[in-house]
Protein backbone atom coordinates (compact mmCIF):
# COMPACT_ATOMS: atom_id res chain seq x y z
CA UNK A 1 0.00 0.00 0.00
CA UNK A 2 1.36 3.43 -0.97
CA UNK A 3 1.76 6.33 1.45
CA UNK A 4 -1.21 8.07 -0.23
CA UNK A 5 -3.39 4.96 0.18
CA UNK A 6 -2.41 4.71 3.84
CA UNK A 7 -3.47 8.33 4.34
CA UNK A 8 -6.83 7.68 2.66
CA UNK A 9 -7.62 4.66 4.84
CA UNK A 10 -6.09 5.69 8.18
CA UNK A 11 -8.17 7.25 10.92
CA UNK A 12 -6.79 10.65 12.07
CA UNK A 13 -6.00 10.37 15.80
CA UNK A 14 -4.41 13.24 17.71
CA UNK A 15 -2.95 10.90 20.34
CA UNK A 16 -0.78 9.31 17.64
CA UNK A 17 1.67 12.19 18.03
CA UNK A 18 1.79 12.00 21.83
CA UNK A 19 5.10 11.10 23.46
CA UNK A 20 3.72 8.12 25.41
CA UNK A 21 2.13 6.55 22.33
CA UNK A 22 5.28 6.98 20.24
CA UNK A 23 7.47 5.52 22.99
CA UNK A 24 5.16 2.59 23.76
CA UNK A 25 4.57 1.64 20.12
CA UNK A 26 8.31 1.77 19.42
CA UNK A 27 8.98 -0.49 22.39
CA UNK A 28 6.30 -2.96 21.33
CA UNK A 29 7.81 -3.08 17.84
CA UNK A 30 11.28 -3.74 19.31
CA UNK A 31 9.85 -6.55 21.43
CA UNK A 32 8.44 -8.18 18.31
CA UNK A 33 4.78 -7.65 19.21
CA UNK A 34 2.70 -7.81 16.05
CA UNK A 35 -0.01 -5.25 15.28
CA UNK A 36 -2.46 -8.08 14.61
CA UNK A 37 -2.01 -9.45 18.13
CA UNK A 38 -2.69 -5.97 19.52
CA UNK A 39 -5.90 -5.85 17.48
CA UNK A 40 -6.97 -9.20 18.93
CA UNK A 41 -6.16 -7.91 22.43
CA UNK A 42 -8.68 -5.11 21.88
CA UNK A 43 -11.39 -7.77 21.49
CA UNK A 44 -10.29 -9.36 24.77
CA UNK A 45 -10.72 -6.05 26.57
CA UNK A 46 -14.13 -5.66 24.92
CA UNK A 47 -15.15 -9.17 26.05
CA UNK A 48 -14.16 -8.38 29.64
CA UNK A 49 -16.08 -5.11 29.46
CA UNK A 50 -19.09 -6.89 27.98
CA UNK A 51 -19.15 -9.40 30.83
CA UNK A 52 -18.89 -6.62 33.41
CA UNK A 53 -21.71 -4.65 31.78
CA UNK A 54 -23.98 -7.65 31.49
CA UNK A 55 -23.27 -9.52 34.71
CA UNK A 56 -21.80 -7.23 37.38
CA UNK A 57 -24.23 -4.57 38.57
CA UNK A 58 -21.82 -2.80 40.91
CA UNK A 59 -20.16 0.61 40.84
CA UNK A 60 -16.68 -0.91 40.63
CA UNK A 61 -17.76 -3.14 37.74
CA UNK A 62 -19.04 -0.13 35.81
CA UNK A 63 -15.74 1.71 36.35
CA UNK A 64 -13.65 -1.28 35.25
CA UNK A 65 -15.89 -1.65 32.19
CA UNK A 66 -15.23 2.02 31.38
CA UNK A 67 -11.50 1.31 31.71
CA UNK A 68 -11.89 -1.60 29.28
CA UNK A 69 -13.43 0.78 26.74
CA UNK A 70 -10.38 3.03 26.98
CA UNK A 71 -7.95 0.09 26.81
CA UNK A 72 -9.72 -1.03 23.65
CA UNK A 73 -9.04 2.41 22.17
CA UNK A 74 -5.39 2.27 23.24
CA UNK A 75 -5.07 -1.03 21.38
CA UNK A 76 -6.71 0.56 18.33
CA UNK A 77 -4.14 3.34 18.49
CA UNK A 78 -1.08 1.15 19.02
CA UNK A 79 -1.83 -1.53 16.42
CA UNK A 80 -1.69 1.03 13.61
CA UNK A 81 1.41 2.71 15.01
CA UNK A 82 3.28 -0.57 15.37
CA UNK A 83 2.21 -1.52 11.84
CA UNK A 84 3.05 1.77 10.09
CA UNK A 85 5.61 3.64 12.17
CA UNK A 86 7.08 0.40 13.53
CA UNK A 87 7.34 -1.17 10.08
CA UNK A 88 5.53 -4.37 11.05
CA UNK A 89 2.68 -4.36 8.50
CA UNK A 90 1.34 -7.70 7.32
CA UNK A 91 -0.59 -8.73 4.23
CA UNK A 92 -3.67 -9.49 6.34
CA UNK A 93 -3.34 -6.35 8.46
CA UNK A 94 -6.36 -4.71 6.86
CA UNK A 95 -8.56 -7.58 8.05
CA UNK A 96 -7.28 -7.29 11.61
CA UNK A 97 -7.73 -3.53 11.43
CA UNK A 98 -11.46 -3.78 10.69
CA UNK A 99 -12.97 -7.04 11.94
CA UNK A 100 -11.91 -6.79 15.61
CA UNK A 101 -13.39 -3.29 15.74
CA UNK A 102 -16.80 -4.53 14.64
CA UNK A 103 -16.65 -7.38 17.16
CA UNK A 104 -15.59 -5.03 19.96
CA UNK A 105 -18.39 -2.57 19.23
CA UNK A 106 -20.96 -5.36 19.34
CA UNK A 107 -19.54 -6.82 22.54
CA UNK A 108 -19.86 -3.46 24.28
CA UNK A 109 -23.17 -2.23 22.91
CA UNK A 110 -25.42 -5.30 22.94
CA UNK A 111 -24.93 -5.95 26.71
CA UNK A 112 -25.45 -2.23 27.27
CA UNK A 113 -29.02 -2.60 26.05
CA UNK A 114 -29.69 -5.63 28.22
CA UNK A 115 -28.21 -3.92 31.29
CA UNK A 116 -30.50 -0.96 30.63
CA UNK A 117 -33.49 -3.36 30.35
CA UNK A 118 -34.00 -2.22 26.75
CA UNK A 119 -32.38 -5.05 24.73
CA UNK A 120 -33.53 -3.79 21.33
CA UNK A 121 -31.77 -0.47 21.92
CA UNK A 122 -28.45 -2.19 22.47
CA UNK A 123 -28.88 -4.22 19.30
CA UNK A 124 -29.87 -1.10 17.38
CA UNK A 125 -26.80 0.76 18.64
CA UNK A 126 -24.54 -2.15 17.65
CA UNK A 127 -26.08 -2.45 14.18
CA UNK A 128 -25.90 1.27 13.48
CA UNK A 129 -22.31 1.42 14.76
CA UNK A 130 -21.40 -1.32 12.27
CA UNK A 131 -23.21 0.56 9.51
CA UNK A 132 -21.10 3.67 10.11
CA UNK A 133 -18.04 1.57 9.33
CA UNK A 134 -19.76 -0.02 6.32
CA UNK A 135 -20.54 3.37 4.82
CA UNK A 136 -16.96 4.53 5.45
CA UNK A 137 -15.41 1.48 3.79
CA UNK A 138 -17.95 1.64 0.94
CA UNK A 139 -16.77 5.16 0.16
CA UNK A 140 -13.22 3.83 0.08
CA UNK A 141 -14.30 1.06 -2.31
CA UNK A 142 -15.55 3.79 -4.65
CA UNK A 143 -12.07 5.30 -4.71
CA UNK A 144 -12.71 8.07 -2.19
CA UNK A 145 -10.76 8.82 0.95
CA UNK A 146 -12.47 7.01 3.79
CA UNK A 147 -14.64 9.40 5.77
CA UNK A 148 -13.97 9.11 9.51
CA UNK A 149 -16.11 12.13 10.38
CA UNK A 150 -19.49 12.18 12.07
CA UNK A 151 -21.02 12.99 15.42
CA UNK A 152 -20.74 9.35 16.48
CA UNK A 153 -17.51 8.15 14.88
CA UNK A 154 -15.68 5.45 16.86
CA UNK A 155 -13.77 7.71 19.25
CA UNK A 156 -16.89 9.72 20.07
CA UNK A 157 -18.95 6.55 20.38
CA UNK A 158 -16.49 5.11 22.88
CA UNK A 159 -16.28 8.45 24.71
CA UNK A 160 -20.06 8.44 25.09
CA UNK A 161 -19.97 4.85 26.33
CA UNK A 162 -17.22 5.65 28.84
CA UNK A 163 -19.15 8.63 30.20
CA UNK A 164 -22.32 6.54 30.41
CA UNK A 165 -20.57 3.77 32.37
CA UNK A 166 -19.01 6.26 34.77
CA UNK A 167 -22.43 7.87 35.14
CA UNK A 168 -23.93 4.47 35.93
CA UNK A 169 -21.24 3.87 38.56
CA UNK A 170 -22.29 7.11 40.26
CA UNK A 171 -26.01 6.33 39.87
CA UNK A 172 -25.56 2.88 41.40
CA UNK A 173 -24.37 4.49 44.63
CA UNK A 174 -27.64 6.41 45.08
CA UNK A 175 -29.22 4.09 43.76
CA UNK A 176 -30.98 5.63 40.78
CA UNK A 177 -31.75 2.77 38.40
CA UNK A 178 -30.05 2.31 35.04
CA UNK A 179 -31.13 5.47 33.27
CA UNK A 180 -27.50 6.50 32.39
CA UNK A 181 -27.18 3.29 30.37
CA UNK A 182 -30.48 3.87 28.59
CA UNK A 183 -29.55 7.44 27.72
CA UNK A 184 -26.10 6.32 26.53
CA UNK A 185 -27.48 3.57 24.29
CA UNK A 186 -30.02 5.99 22.80
CA UNK A 187 -27.40 8.67 22.14
CA UNK A 188 -25.09 6.16 20.47
CA UNK A 189 -27.90 4.71 18.33
CA UNK A 190 -29.26 8.06 17.17
CA UNK A 191 -25.79 9.55 16.72
CA UNK A 192 -24.67 6.55 14.67
CA UNK A 193 -27.74 6.85 12.46
CA UNK A 194 -26.97 10.53 11.85
CA UNK A 195 -23.34 9.62 11.10
CA UNK A 196 -24.46 7.05 8.52
CA UNK A 197 -26.61 9.67 6.84
CA UNK A 198 -23.95 12.41 6.79
CA UNK A 199 -21.30 10.04 5.47
CA UNK A 200 -23.64 8.75 2.76
CA UNK A 201 -24.50 12.30 1.71
CA UNK A 202 -20.78 13.14 1.55
CA UNK A 203 -20.16 10.11 -0.68
CA UNK A 204 -23.02 11.09 -3.00
CA UNK A 205 -21.76 14.67 -3.23
CA UNK A 206 -18.25 13.48 -4.03
CA UNK A 207 -19.58 11.22 -6.78
CA UNK A 208 -21.59 14.11 -8.24
CA UNK A 209 -18.45 16.26 -8.37
CA UNK A 210 -16.32 13.58 -10.00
Amino acid sequence: MSRQQETMTRRPIAARSSAWAIALSARLARWGVTPNSISVLSVLFAAIGAWLIGAVDHWLGWLVAAACVQLRLVCNLLDGMVAIEGGRKSKVGAIYNEFPDRIADTLFLVPLGYAADVPWLGWAAALLAALTAYVRVFGGALGQAQDFSGIMAKQRRMAALTIGLVGQAIASLVPAGHWPLTVTAAIIAVGSLVTCVTRTVAIAQALERS
